[in-house]
């Protein structure tokens, strides 16, 4: 890796910094600028423009989560175990210490909601991808016959994302100590009634 490569990487690290504990719409070049201690020429000339900055930082962190929540899950079987892995490995990301504000996807996705542009549609299409990749696990566990055939997977995946909405929100905002336990247990009881 070389120098502008090492320099960009440290500029990412530090924008996710920025975007985890303020939102991304603190994500200035500016805002950065304090961040990094570099000058806002020097950050332009990575990111050209807060928009860019902000769509790459979306995209660094989808990286992030496939390395670290989806590959390990992928590791396993198909079915039941690697949908059970990659909610496991989803509740760690969203309580990470390194990321001190929580998950910027899920942060984001209420920041920018109602906020048309390509911002709100990188959010979009990472998180869409997300939701369809618990379908693609949940299918694999009926084709595993491992969950009933007739269950929809679209609505499991649903009531999946829910909880880890909850757990985010308990564990971030509330910071109950028994929220891990809630959200296993959860999980549990929303797969015993679909299995075979």
């Amino acid at each position: 890796m070389g120098k502008r490569e090492q320099t960009h990487q440290r500029i990412l690290d530090a924008a996710v910094r920025v975007a985890s504990r303020e939102g991304l719409e603190a994500l200035t070049i500016g805002r950065l600028a304090d961040e990094t201690e570099m000058s806002k020429g020097g950050l332009f000339a990575h990111f050209g423009s807060k928009e860019s900055l902000q769509i790459e930082v979306l995209g660094y962190t989808s990286e992030a989560f496939h390395t670290t929540v989806v590959q390990p899950a992928l590791q396993l079987e198909p079915g039941l175990p690697r949908l059970r892995k990659l909610f496991e490995r989803w509740l760690s990301w969203l309580s990470r210490p390194e990321v001190p504000g929580g998950c910027i996807l899920l942060s984001a996705s209420s920041e920018v909601d109602d906020c048309p542009g390509p911002v709100r549609d990188a959010v979009v299409a990472q998180m869409r991808s997300l939701l369809l990749l618990v379908v693609k696990f949940a299918r694999q566990a009926q084709e595993q016959k491992q969950i009933r055939a007739e269950l929809d997977v679209h609505r499991l995946a649903f009531s999946i994302q829910g909880l880890l909405l909850s757990f985010h929100h308990s564990h971030r905002l509330l910071r109950n100590p028994r929220a891990y336990e809630h959200a296993r247990a959860a999980f549990d009881e929303l797969l015993a009634p679909v299995m075979t």
